[in-house]
Formats: structure tokens, C-alpha cells, sequence
């Protein structure tokens, strides 16, 4: 169609209004476009979706109500409020349970990364045969958790046992450790620190990508072994510090088969091994005191919880990323 000037525009009259009634159909194409594909990622996640909400947070939910009920697997839940929280606070066994775990976790989890960093380092500094013993250091860490170690690591302290009979060849007669009360969480706590596998495997990546400059730059200012190790590995270390030591203390405080197996599932020797999950256990399955067991669970969710909340409010101070100016 001309213009006033006779000149034909291109675009204008009916060609143009073509044209022009196309151009927003781009968009929609897109957007369908853009539907699609997240249908697409929608059903490639629906398997990990429906395994969450019914395996995870279906139970957590139903466990929530049923800590504020009386609940013992056979009649019906009855509504009692807070009451299985205040039985909580006059428990002994249950603050025995906490005292143990707590010391389990602060004593254990420091040893466990203090060995893992230790053998990181070492393999770090060694290339012939590093992947023989990376292979060897990491497989307790695999079968750690099992059952059957827990029966053998409990053979191992029993009396007569072959810690038992190293420690005589020395004069140390202490007997069975397993028998003894106060000699069952130092045991609990060798059998954590032989786990320090999985920690150790992290530790060396976190070595392996220090710049070997920083090193060499302190080497020409004078820094011995020690200092370089505090003022360069530590703090190009301290995230992967602050990953380990968050990943193992949450697992600490899950600590269960070993102590339930070692203790007989009783809590014994006198109490020795009424870790805060076993005892969980024991009012859930063997009292059938399932509201009282669901709120003891989230009395521990929150207070793990807490202590992550605190942990990561302290990394600010203490935790160096790349990039950072402090």
C-alpha cells in the first residue's frame, strides 16, 4: 500500500497485517516451549517427588502429631498435648541418654577430623601407592555402620580378646572393655575415629587444591612446617573443615547399630551405651511408647538443628572462601 507520497511501504496493507498478527505468536511458542520442557524435568523428578513426600515428609508429619499423643500401636492415638515433652524434662534415663551422646559427639567427631586430616596430609605428600592406601583408608567407612563390624569390634574389646591380650603383653590388665561401664564410650569413640575414611577422601581434594605457591612464598619469609601448616593450610582448609565437621557431628548424633549391638540392645552395661537414638528405640519398640519416642525425635531434630544454626553463624569469623578481603 503507498504512502501519501506514492511510495509503496513495505509491511503495510494486508501483507502487513499478516505479518504483524504473526509477530506475537512468537512468544507463545516459546512459552509452550518452555512448558515442555519443564513437564519434562517435572517427570524426570516425580520418582525422587513421591519417594520424599511419602517416605520422608509423610512420616515426619505423621510423627508430629503423634509426639502429642499417648500412642503405643495398638489402640488409637489420644491427644494429650505437651505432656510427653514435660515427662522428657523429669526423665532420667532420657538426660542420661543426652550426656552420653553429647560427650560421643563433642570428644568423638574432633578426633575422627583431627585423624582424617592428619593421613590427608600425609597421603598428600606421597604419590607411589597414595591410591592403595586412599582405597584402604576409605573402606571402614563403607562398612563401618554395619552390624557385623559391631559384633566384631565388641569381640575385639570382650575378654580375652585380642585388644585385651595386646594390652597384657604390656602390663595394662584392664579386662573385657565391654564389661566395664566407664570403658564403653572411649571404645564407642575408637570405632568413630576408625571410620575417618570419608572425611580424609574430602580433606585430600580440599589438599590438592591449596596453590603450591603459597607455600613456597612462605617458605622464602621463613615459615617452618608448623607455621605453614596454621597459616596456610588451615585457613585455605577451614571450608572444607566447616563441611567435615558439620556432616560428622550430624551423624554423630545418629550413632545407633554399633551401640545398639555392643550394648545388647539394652542400654548396658549400666546405662554405658543409652545413646539418645537407642533409647529412642527402646521406648518406641520395646515400651511401645511411640508419642513419647516422636517427641524424643524432634527434640533432636531441633537441637541438631540449633547447634548447625550456630555453626554456621560462627563460620563467618572463622571460615575463609576465596575471594574474601577479611
Amino acid at each position: 500500500m503507498p504512502d501519501k507520497n506514492g511510495i509503496a511501504v513495505p509491511g503495510a496493507g494486508p501483507a502487513g497485517n499478516t505479518r504483524r498478527a504473526a509477530t506475537p505468536g512468537a512468544p507463545v511458542k516459546r512459552k509452550s516451549k518452555i512448558s515442555r520442557d519443564n513437564l519434562a524435568g517435572y517427570l524426570f523428578l516425580s520418582p525422587w517427588l513421591v519417594g520424599f513426600v511419602v517416605l520422608t515428609l509423610g512420616p515426619m508429619l505423621v510423627s508430629l502429631y503423634l509426639s502429642f499423643t499417648s500412642y503405643n500401636l495398638f489402640t488409637a492415638p489420644q491427644w494429650i498435648g505437651f505432656d510427653n515433652f514435660t515427662r522428657m524434662a523429669q526423665d532420667d534415663k532420657f538426660w542420661q541418654s543426652v550426656r552420653i551422646t553429647l560427650i560421643y559427639v563433642l570428644v568423638g567427631t574432633p578426633i575422627k577430623l583431627a585423624a582424617a586430616l592428619g593421613v590427608a596430609m600425609l597421603l598428600n605428600y606421597r604419590s607411589k601407592g597414595s591410591g592403595f592406601f586412599r582405597s584402604a583408608f576409605y573402606a571402614p567407612s563403607l562398612i563401618g555402620a554395619s552390624v557385623s563390624v559391631a559384633i566384631v569390634w565388641r569381640a575385639m574389646f570382650s575378654t580375652d580378646g585380642p585388644v585385651d591380650g595386646a594390652l597384657n603383653i604390656f602390663g595394662v590388665d584392664i579386662g573385657g572393655w565391654v564389661g566395664i561401664p566407664s570403658m564403653i564410650l572411649p571404645m564407642m569413640i575408637l570405632l568413630a575415629v576408625w571410620q575417618f575414611g570419608a572425611p580424609m577422601v574430602i580433606f585430600l581434594a580440599g589438599l590438592k587444591g591449596v596453590p603450591p605457591e603459597l607455600y613456597e612464598a612462605a617458605s622464602m619469609d621463613g615459615a617452618g612446617a608448623w607455621r605453614r601448616f596454621v597459616s596456610v593450610t588451615l585457613p585455605m582448609l577451614s571450608p572444607v573443615i566447616f563441611f567435615n565437621l558439620l556432616l560428622e557431628m550430624i551423624n554423630a548424633f545418629q550413632v545407633f547399630a554399633s551401640a545398639y549391638i555392643i550394648g545388647s540392645g539394652t542400654g548396658g552395661p549400666a546405662g554405658a551405651t543409652n545413646f539418645y537414638t537407642v533409647y529412642l528405640y527402646t521406648r518406641a519398640f520395646t515400651n511401645n511408647q511411640m508419642g513419647y519416642a516422636s517427641a524424643m525425635a524432634w527434640v533432636l531434630l531441633l537441637a541438631v538443628g540449633v547447634i548447625a544454626f550456630f555453626l554456621f553463624r560462627s563460620s563467618k569469623g572463622w571460615v575463609t572462601y576465596a575471594g574474601d578481603t577479611k
